[in-house]
């Protein structure tokens, strides 16, 4: 089984260009390894937002609200999901489940948020995640930008916090992460972190563990 990819993390952390590399380097590996070639989700809670038409305000301010994006966007993750494997084996996406349960420890309340935990869709996308390759992107890079329609941090200190929350939950839940840290920013680098991680997923037999510690910062072999 091939291992998907998820690239997680803060906002403005250089996720969707990084998928978007990742799909034509890994795209061409998968030709010569005879595999299918992944299919890429792009970035979900974009679209959501979009379509709900809920602002940034209200994200902010009203729990009601947020909440309500927040479970549109799981349910859009589990879809976007289920419509790539009909397309391919794997896939590289772009965010992932986690993330409205990240947003929504920031925005709602907690109880609320235990609510969304016990989801089954939620339940659906983790038990997905325990068997993909879980990158987050360190905040702290020099990408910050507002584009107008996601939700940004106050500041920087509000940024790298994101990060620790997206730790923090992966931990939360058991699934197994690697940090690709804010200070590898040349593109070509960053795909290599991802596909040396990747590679050694693959080559692991499947009644083992991955090897991966819960956080690992350090590149290897690159």
């Amino acid at each position: 089984m091939i291992p998907c990819i998820y690239i997680v993390g803060a906002q403005c952390t250089g996720k969707t260009t990084l998928v978007g590399e990742l799909k034509k380097t890994l795209g061409a590996m998968s030709q010569k390894l005879n595999f299918d070639e992944p299919y890429a989700i792009s970035e979900v809670a974009r679209k959501v937002l979009k379509s709900y038409d809920i602002t940034r305000e209200e994200i902010r301010n009203s729990s009601e609200r947020s909440m309500i994006l927040q479970k549109a966007i799981l349910y859009a993750q589990l879809e976007a999901e289920n419509d790539a494997l009909r397309q391919s084996s794997w896939y590289i996406s772009d965010r992932s489940g986690v993330d409205p349960i990240v947003y929504a420890k920031r925005y709602v309340d907690p109880d609320s948020v235990e609510a969304l935990m016990l989801d089954t869709n939620w339940i659906k996308v983790i038990d997905r995640m325990k068997s993909s390759l879980v990158i987050v992107c360190e905040a702290g890079v020099t990408w910050l930008r507002d584009d107008g329609v996601r939700l940004m941090p106050e500041d920087q200190n509000d940024w790298v916090h994101f990060h620790s929350m997206f730790c923090e939950t992966l931990d939360e839940v058991g699934l197994e992460y690697c940090v690709l840290p804010a200070d590898i920013e040349d593109i070509s680098e960053r795909v290599g972190f991802v596909i040396a991680k990747w590679v050694r997923r693959i080559a692991l037999p499947s009644s083992t563990s991955s090897g991966l510690s819960k956080r690992e910062t350090v590149p290897e072999g690159i």
